[in-house]
């Protein structure tokens, strides 16, 4: 464990082998989300793989990502999503990952969206018998989302009618201005 005037930064196991080196994934996110490249062979991801901390739910949207987003691209989405891990449980963020891959949602955005979906699922009452089954792989947007929160918009409709009327005007006074230069 280390501390900062007492207040604890780091948790780490400890290590028996003489020499060993345990490296934190987390520690390093925000280096490889500048430098990507850097983290597909990185030691801190192959320990974190040995660990189970990165799952192959982890690697089978990370593909998927690539192949959408583009190899630097998909592995910034990735790294983002690793990120949520400081905010959320393990369990919730993998959770979410599952449901995005099955929707096609391949978004840091989206994994967050389902992962606090299932966290909420969590403290709120335990379903009905007809919703037991799985529940099919839908995916809410942002945007949907905060549509379906807020409040009806009651401002009547805009109107064009006085733009109309300008538009009469200037017919009229245009015909009137032709034959009166015609005469």
């Amino acid at each position: 464990m280390f501390t900062t005037k007492n207040v604890e930064v780091a948790r780490h196991e400890r290590l028996i082998a003489r020499g060993a080196v345990r490296l934190e994934l987390d520690h390093y996110l925000e280096v490889l989300v500048r430098k990507p490249g850097a983290f597909p062979g990185s030691t801190a991801l192959e320990q974190a793989r040995s660990a189970g901390r990165f799952t192959p739910v982890h690697d089978a949207w990370w593909t998927q990502a690539m192949k959408i987003h583009g190899e630097r691209d998909g592995t910034r989405a990735l790294i983002e999503v690793l990120l949520l891990g400081r905010h959320m449980s393990h369990e919730h963020v993998v959770a979410g990952l599952a449901a995005a891959l099955r929707a096609g949602a391949l978004t840091a955005d989206a994994v967050a969206l389902e992962a606090r979906k299932g966290a909420q699922a969590e403290t709120e009452p335990a379903p009905n018998a007809r919703t037991l089954g799985q529940p099919p792989a839908t995916v809410t947007s942002l945007h949907e989302w905060r549509l379906a929160h807020l409040p009806p918009d009651t401002r009547p409709l805009p109107s064009v009618s006085h733009y109309d009327q300008l538009l009469r005007r200037r017919r009229t006074s245009g015909s009137s201005h032709r034959e009166g230069g015609a005469q």
